[in-house]
């Protein structure tokens, strides 16, 4: 919803000047990589025994409070956004979640299990992930790879948001539900004008 409209006594519409919408419920979960080393690491490391990092799927989410608001300054969403996300990655909360479904699973099967979380997953607004891909550029059976961008279905989210680092890229790929978000394109143009608002304002400062 890009912002409600108001009725003029003319008959004329026009937008609020904040093109917020009215009493707004979003809620956002981002995943978290669960092992102690992070980063690529070859085949057989991860498969071994007692690797750091292990093989397979280990992580956990937690739920981000989302805040809706006009700033003058760029850097105020950043500052926000990285206290938060350090709040939350050095408490228990992830932690707790992959544990609680791993718990679930083993006692109560998998289907069980995955009705349990269904049901504060079908809460959620959107999801957020982040890979760190390769630091340098690779190739497959001699082809460059130039860029890497993954993605998901089957959640409920209308929304889904995945970064990937790659050779010294960011590649952002969005997964929407069209019935609710009729123009990602325009979201992507958003974040577009965001990011570049946010360097200019580090330059500005000398920060980079």
């Amino acid at each position: 919803k890009q912002g409600n409209k108001k009725e003029e006594e003319n008959g004329t519409l026009t937008s609020y000047p904040n093109h917020l919408p009215d009493r707004p419920r979003f809620r956002a979960a981002c995943t978290v990589n669960m092992r102690s080393n992070i980063g690529s690491k070859p085949l057989a490391d991860m498969m071994a025994q007692d690797s750091k990092c292990r093989w397979g799927n280990y992580f956990g989410f937690i739920i981000l409070p989302f805040h809706m608001g006009l700033q003058t300054d760029p850097l105020v969403y950043l500052k926000l956004s990285k206290s938060m996300m350090a709040r939350k990655k050095h408490s228990y909360h992830a932690l707790l979640v992959y544990f609680s479904i791993k718990i679930a699973i083993k006692v109560f099967g998998t289907k069980a299990a995955a009705t349990i979380l269904n049901r504060p997953v079908k809460n959620l607004t959107t999801c957020v992930s982040n890979i760190v891909g390769p630091m340098e550029e690779i190739s497959f059976r001699g082809h460059p790879i130039t860029y890497i961008a993954l993605s998901s279905y089957g959640h409920s989210q209308p929304l889904l948001v995945h970064y990937v680092s790659y050779a010294g890229k960011m590649i952002i790929s969005l997964a929407v539900d069209p019935t609710i978000i009729p123009d990602p394109h325009k979201i992507c143009d958003d974040m577009e004008v965001s990011l570049k608002s946010m360097k200019a304002a580090l330059s500005e400062r000398g920060l980079l």
